[in-house]
């Protein structure tokens, strides 16, 4: 003990002692922050099979089919991808009509809520039976940011300085900003289906509503791009823009924004992009996700998607 006693007091062997313990601190919270999963709601027996096992308002059968690579089209869905060339960059506009909101959905990673639960967009898409998905918000990242998905709230903390898109049950589009509106106050003005934590709102009221300069914490101007919009009454727009790549350099905010008032979105609303932007179709990833090291899909905790 004495041997120990006088090993310890030596002020090199205690730096060393600390140094090691802040090591694995830090080690600990970054593991316990970006990988470590830690499931806190089951949502497939609960929330997230409301719509699944439930009949749209106008009955679940799609009649006549006709797809192709790049649209749907029976008597309740359709949809349209065309592929679009702008500022050096390669990006998708989905066009989508349905007959009833309960077409529009989303749906947790593995069925479940909480930290780092994850799953590559496509593979949220199949296990879903999706016609047509998109990466969603990527709550599962942070502690903060309100979550609400099929009329359940999982999160009511807001996170400082973000727009939340508001998805009533009749499939119309509203954003608030979390520093201002509670949770709470919006679920109690109005039936709510679902709330995107992310942003910010790129148009409302037809007119574009951010600044040249805008954009996501210190990301660089031009990224890979998701974001979705409402052009009328079950009338949606869906944009994801290929980036980091000598084919296809990327969007800024304000031009995804400019993309959308052009094509006549009363309202638009930024979603996760960079190396989670990710367009699926019909069992088929339709752009080139990458994080500018390596083109493949990142695992995300969420996705909204068309199905039935």
């Amino acid at each position: 003990m004495i041997h120990l006693y006088k090993w310890l007091k030596s002020p090199f062997r205690l730096g060393v002692i600390y140094s090691l313990c802040l090591i694995l601190s830090i080690g600990y919270v970054l593991l316990d922050t970006f990988v470590i999963p830690k499931e806190l709601v089951t949502t497939t027996a609960n929330a997230d099979s409301r719509t699944a096992t439930s009949q749209p308002t106008d009955g679940n059968s799609a009649g006549n089919t006709t797809i192709t690579d790049t649209s749907y089209q029976d008597d309740h869905l359709s949809i349209n991808i065309t592929t679009e060339r702008s500022h050096d960059t390669t990006f998708y506009v989905v066009d989508i009509q349905v007959s009833s909101p309960d077409y529009l959905k989303t749906a947790f990673a593995q069925g479940s809520y909480g930290r780092n639960i994850k799953e590559t967009t496509s593979t949220i898409a199949e296990e879903q039976d999706a016609i047509l998905a998109i990466n969603g918000d990527y709550y599962g990242f942070r502690d903060t940011g309100y979550v609400l998905r099929n009329g359940q709230t999982y999160r009511d903390t807001p996170w400082e300085g973000t727009d939340a898109l508001v998805i009533d049950q009749a499939g119309n589009f509203t954003t608030y900003n979390e520093d201002e509106t509670r949770l709470s106050d919006i679920t109690t003005s109005q039936q709510v289906e679902h709330v995107l934590s992310f942003g910010p709102t790129l148009v409302k009221s037809g007119q574009i509503a951010i600044s040249p300069t805008t954009e996501v914490a210190q990301s660089k101007n031009s990224n890979p791009r998701t974001a979705i919009g409402q052009i009328d009454d079950l009338h949606y727009l869906m944009i994801v823009s290929d980036g980091r790549t000598d084919e296809s350099e990327g969007l800024s905010l304000y031009q995804l924004a400019e993309e959308f008032a052009t094509r006549n979105a009363t309202l638009a609303y930024n979603l996760d992009g960079g190396g989670s932007s990710t367009l699926w179709f019909n069992g088929q990833v339709i752009n080139t996700p990458t994080d500018g090291r390596q083109s493949s899909e990142r695992a995300v905790s969420d996705i909204v998607y068309i199905g039935y």
